[in-house]
């Protein structure tokens, strides 16, 4: 009975983290642009959204693992299902030049940064 609830309450505290903090992501800047790198195994390129307003991005979609046909799990630690992650940059994002690409199981966002988020050199004049 013990095994049961305590696969059961397993699975549930998996789903919720999949849910809070799927997918993992990596996020760095090279000066004019921010990337986030997220991994999504087992996901396709028609099952994920990118949604860019203001200086937030929100990767969302949704991963489905089939059943085995005939087979029993025994434990599911690879959660199922919708998913959303947003993501808030210090900085305006340019919507209109975003690109995102997925590639071997890892989405790749490039976003640039909006001019008036990037530094600008002012001209001194003498007084």
């Amino acid at each position: 009975m013990t095994d049961v609830f305590g696969n059961a309450l397993e699975d549930l505290l998996a789903a919720r983290a999949f849910g809070a903090a799927f997918p993992g992501v990596n996020v760095w800047e090279d000066g004019d642009n921010a990337f986030v790198e997220a991994e999504l195994p087992g996901v396709t390129m028609d099952d994920i959204e990118v949604d860019v307003m203001g200086n937030q991005v929100v990767i969302k979609g949704e991963r489905n693992i089939p059943d085995e046909p005939g087979g029993v799990y025994r434990r599911r630690e690879r959660p199922q299902g919708k998913f959303s992650r947003r993501l808030t940059m210090p900085w305006d994002i340019d919507a209109d030049k975003v690109e995102a690409m997925l590639q071997l199981g890892v989405l790749t966002t490039k976003l640039p940064k909006s001019e008036a988020a990037k530094p600008r050199k002012v001209p001194v004049k003498a007084a």
